[in-house]
């Protein structure tokens, strides 16, 4: 009887090429013998996938049924021809079993050397003052890490001592084992355990580091804190984190931003915000008053008849912007003191004011 691949597969007859080979990976996980799946389903899926997976094949099987098969590949609908690795992705298996198919040998040379690991990033608080936001600055920053050992130069082995290529994985690194598996048995590859996936053998390990190629130890650097930085942003210093072991690249340094208050200035991401008071009079008849910016001191012009509250703007008296071009503004709101403890003769002056 002709078997109904697309539905073994859950898939339409119109499905796309990347379609059938998601519901593929999504029921072969399901059904793996390995996470306590059934062992036939899982045969019976590779089968489906195996025709529906390959585009000639797939239009001999939508002529002809699955019948098409017999006395190719031999076996239950040709099925040996996967247990033989023909017609089949086995990169699949290693994407969808989290290196299935390095495990099993699939994976080719790619998968031969050592996998060293990246040095750990690191992250700092750095306090800077609202003016060093603002305009940047250069701060000298001291912090320990795990830096290239200087003795062995991050090799692991004592300068001078014997190194020898492992007899074990003849300098790969990796050996090669018979598993055996559903499908047969299989060669599978794995760290050897003689060097640890070194492909070396050192007769004697630094004695800085212990045959890590790496120690820990105090360092200074200056950074450049660019102009307009916030509190909360990041400066990210790559390779400045901790070294990686036995010549791995080293990580990322990430320093946060932490800015003090200032006395007087307020930020509104790229403005500043002040706040300035005058006198009644200054507000009734108008004037002139000196007011602090950034940059330095500005006169502002007060009209007449100015009311507490109100805000005046300086155009690009405000901050570096930067993730852009130019500055923002500085806004300055006026406060409009309300006098205490008046004699008799300057409340009646206010009166008659009409105030």
């Amino acid at each position: 009887m002709s078997k109904d691949y697309y539905n073994i597969l859950g898939v339409s007859k119109s499905a796309s090429s990347d379609e059938i080979k998601t519901a593929f990976r999504k029921k072969a996980h399901e059904h793996h013998p390995d996470k306590g799946g059934d062992s036939e389903k899982f045969k019976e899926l590779n089968e489906a996938y195996q025709v529906l997976g390959n585009e000639t094949k797939r239009k001999q099987y939508d002529q002809f049924g699955s019948a098409f098969q017999n006395g190719q590949a031999g076996g239950a609908g040709g099925f040996s021809g996967f247990q033989n690795g023909a017609g089949f992705d086995f990169e699949d298996l290693g994407d969808m079993f989290g290196g299935f198919g390095d495990i099993f040998g699939f994976g080719g040379a790619r998968n031969t050397s050592k996998k060293t690991s990246r040095g750990r990033d690191m992250e700092m608080i750095l306090n800077i003052d609202f003016l060093e936001a603002v305009f940047g600055s250069e701060k000298e920053i001291s912090f320990s890490k795990n830096i290239v050992c200087n003795k062995c130069h991050g090799e692991g082995a004592e300068p001078g001592s014997k190194i020898e290529t492992c007899g074990t994985c003849h300098g790969s690194g990796r050996v090669i084992r018979i598993q055996r598996t559903i499908l047969g048995n299989i060669q599978a590859q794995a760290t050897c355990e003689t060097c640890r996936g070194e492909g070396k053998i050192y007769h004697e390990k630094c004695s800085k580091c212990s045959g890590t190629g790496v120690y820990r130890e105090a360092v200074k650097m200056k950074v450049k804190i660019p102009a307009g930085i916030n509190i909360g942003e990041s400066i990210r210093l790559s390779g400045q984190g901790e070294a990686g072991e036995k010549g791995a690249p080293a990580g990322d340094l990430y320093l946060r931003i932490k800015v003090s208050a200032h006395r007087k200035f307020v930020r509104d991401n790229y403005d500043i915000k002040t706040e300035e008071i005058i006198s009644i009079s200054q507000a009734a008849l108008g004037d002139k008053i000196e007011i602090d910016t950034v940059s330095g001191k500005v006169t502002l012009k007060i009209p007449e008849g100015t009311q507490s509250g109100t805000v005046f703007r300086l155009k690009g008296k405000g901050i570096i912007k930067l993730h852009g071009h130019g500055q923002g503004d500085q806004f300055i709101k006026i406060i409009v003191k309300i006098p205490s403890g008046l004699t008799k003769k300057q409340k009646k002056g206010l009166e008659e004011l009409g105030f």
